[in-house]
Formats: structure tokens, sequence, C-alpha cells
């Protein structure tokens, strides 16, 4: 049994850490899923009695309703099928737009359904695997288990971020808005660290990234940037983004190399406002095409590519220029502004619950959320959660997932 006492710490984390957090994530009791703990290994580790988990009987689904959180598997299968019998029907495609909603419903049911169908998996195969290596008294199999407890640790990381989301627009892509502030040629060059920044996060979770709009600086960096970030859940952790940033380093700019303080802000909108129901007269708008600015080659150059879009009523002005063709442009711009619209409507009917709203504030002092200081020491911190790290690098190149967990975890104990 050396093997076997060896591998408890493995089977510890396992059923301390992971079994327990995918009932909880999916609703079970004990006995209802289809995990289970290998026979042998039950006798040898009496859980959950000796992890104090609770007795079975005094449990039921009722205790598990309230954080069931994304994963109500049999109701997601049963609309998985009635969307799939839906999509069959003669005249499904009549209307587009509520064709495609439907099937990106579907979509993301079958991608949480196959999140908890992986989780079922990766447990079943570790404990089969801790099985195997105590009947054969073989302790080189406790490295595979432990990087598969890894891996499923971090995938129900990251479905615990997804049930801290209860907005109807969380599940949305994302419109972010970056803008240079105080600070002159510093802070356009601190813009472009931030864009870079979102990018390299973006990418790391999978999103697609796509610039809309941007304006260079004049020497360095940009005065401002407007992308589009795609994928579920995207506005869901990029909202804990909003609001002003601020860089306190020794300035390349500075030929006395004195230290500068830089502000820029970061403004958030879900792609389609699923609350909100926006309809644009076009007898409402002005559009106006131009020459694209930057680098694109001489089609861009020499044609009125680039698209800016007025709603008179309003007074909301938007643009885009990142297409080779203006009717690409026109589209984007189009999104855009009904994300705006929708943003304004939302905040005339409840401006005092209006998060984003709140978040926005001067681009100056005492206005960030969260300070990035890079000398006389190293430092980032989230002036809202208390949450910091040393490491700014990790951060600068996109490790934000510490950062956009404790607001998460803020902004759920502030709702309950």
């Amino acid at each position: 049994m050396a093997v076997w006492k060896q591998s408890q710490p493995f089977l510890g984390l396992l059923a301390l850490i992971q079994l327990p957090r995918i009932e909880t994530l999916c609703g079970w009791r004990r006995g209802a899923g289809r995990v289970r703990m290998p026979p042998s290994l039950e006798e040898s580790y009496p859980w959950p009695r000796s992890l104090n988990y609770g007795p079975v009987q005094q449990r039921s689904l009722s205790d598990y309703s309230r954080c069931a959180g994304i994963f109500d598997v049999p109701s997601k299968k049963a609309r998985i099928d009635e969307l799939e019998h839906m999509s069959a029907e003669p005249g499904f495609w009549d209307d587009q737009a509520t064709a495609q909603g439907l099937l990106k419903e579907r979509q993301d049911m079958v991608s949480a359904v196959e999140t908890l169908e992986g989780f079922e998996r990766t447990t079943e195969d570790a404990l089969e695997l801790l099985e195997l290596a105590d009947m054969e008294d073989d302790d080189s199999l406790l490295l595979d288990i432990e990087s598969q407890v890894s891996g499923l640790e971090a995938e129900l990381d990251r479905a615990e971020f997804q049930r801290m989301m209860t907005s109807s627009n969380d599940r949305s892509s994302a419109l972010v808005q970056i803008n240079a502030g105080a600070g002159g040629t510093e802070s356009c060059d601190w813009a472009s660290m931030l864009l870079r920044m979102y990018t390299r996060w973006a990418e790391r979770e999978g999103f697609k990234v796509s610039m809309v709009d941007f304006l260079a600086g004049e020497e360095a960096g940009i005065k401002s940037a407007l992308f589009q970030v795609t994928g579920n859940f995207a506005f869901g952790f990029l909202k804990a983004e909003n609001g002003v940033h601020r860089l306190v380093r020794i300035s390349p700019f500075d030929s006395q190399s004195r230290r500068h303080t830089s502000f820029a802000s970061v403004f958030v909108l879900p792609e389609q406002d699923n609350e909100i129901n926006i309809e644009i007269n076009p007898a409402d708008l002005r559009i106006d095409t131009y020459r694209a600015s930057g680098a694109g080659g001489q089609h861009v150059n020499r044609t009125d590519s680039a698209v800016r879009i007025t709603h008179n009523p309003t007074g909301v002005v938007v643009s885009c220029q990142a297409e080779r063709s203006q009717h690409k442009n026109r589209d984007k711009a189009m999104k855009v502004l009904a994300a705006r619209l929708a943003d304004l409507e939302r905040k005339s009917r409840n401006a005092e619950r209006d998060e984003i709203e709140a978040a926005k504030k001067g681009i100056n002092f005492g206005s960030q959320i969260r300070s990035y200081v890079l000398q006389p020491y190293r430092m980032v911190k989230d002036v809202r959660t208390g949450h910091e790290t040393s490491n700014t690098d990790a951060v600068l190149n996109g490790d934000l997932d510490g950062f956009i967990k404790a607001w998460l975890m803020k902004n759920a104990e502030s709702a309950a």
C-alpha cells in the first residue's frame, strides 16, 4: 500500500476540491452524478465522512437549486432537443435575426453540457488511474494523476467565474474603448500598453479580437482605440475592467529619466444588449465617409472607406476604419451605435443602478480603479477589491484573472 499512501494527497485534492465543486456547479446530490469513487478506494479512503461533507440522506436537489448555476444539465439537454426540432421546421429562417439568436442559444448550451461531460471524464479517468496505481503499486502514475487534477481545477475555476455572471448581457461579446487621459505622450503610450494587455488576455482566453477604430498618438502610442472581443462571456469578464487605470514609471520619453504618472480610461459595453431592444431610424442618421488613416495600402488610403455615423437625436458619434470595405465599416459602426444607444437607454431607465456609468470618472488623479506602479517598486493593486501582485510583467502581458475574479466575487457578495 506504499503507492496508496503516496497517492492520498492527490485523492484528497480531488475529493476536497474537485468533486464537491462539480456537485455544486451541477446541482448534484451524492450518487446522482455518474462519477463514482472506485470501491477499493472508497474503503481505503472513506470520504465523505472523513471530509465532514455531510450525510447523503440530508441532501436533496433543492439544497443545490440556488447554486446549480450554468450547469442545469437535464433542462439544457431538453432545450437543445427543442431547438433542434425548431430549426428543422419550415420557415425557421424567415426571421433571420431570431433564427441566429436561437442557434447561438443552442451553441451556448451544447458548450455548457460538453464542459460538464469533460469534468466527468477527467474525474473518472483520474480515479481509475489512481485505482490502477494502487493495485499495481506503481508510483509512476502519480504524476499523470496530478496533471489531470491540476487541469481539472483550472477548468473548474473558469466555470466558477461564469457562475458569478447573472446578467443576461454577460454572455455577450464586448466592445472595449480605451482613451488616453492626463499625461500627454506618456498617456498615449500607456493606452497602447493597455491595448496590448487586453489583446494578450483575450488571446489566452480563446477570444477573437478585431479592431473597430483607432486614433494614433502624435509621437507614440494611441489617443483612443475601439475594439471588439468576440466570444462567450467576453463582456462578463471585461466589465471588471471598467474605469480609469493609472501607471507610475520612469518615462522613456524624458531625457532626465524622471518618474511620471499617466492615466487611461477603459469603457466596456456588451455588443448586443439583451435587455433593451433598440430600433434605429435611418432618417435620424448622418453618415459621412472619409479616407482611413494609418497603414493599409493604396486601396485604403485612396478611397473613402472609413465611415462616421452621427445619431442626430442623441448626438452620439461612432466611426470605423478597420476594414478595407466601406460596407463592412458601416456594418461595424452600426453595431457600435446600437450598443451605445442601448447604454444611453439603460442609463435613462435607472441611472442609480447603472454600474457602468458609476465606474466612469475623470481620467486623472484620484479616479483610478487600479494602479500599476513600476517605479520605485513594482506593484499592481486594484483599489476596489484590494487585490494586488508584484508580478507586474505578467499582468501587463495579460494575466488578469486574479483581478477579474476578485472583482466578480466582491460584486457577487454585494448583490447577495
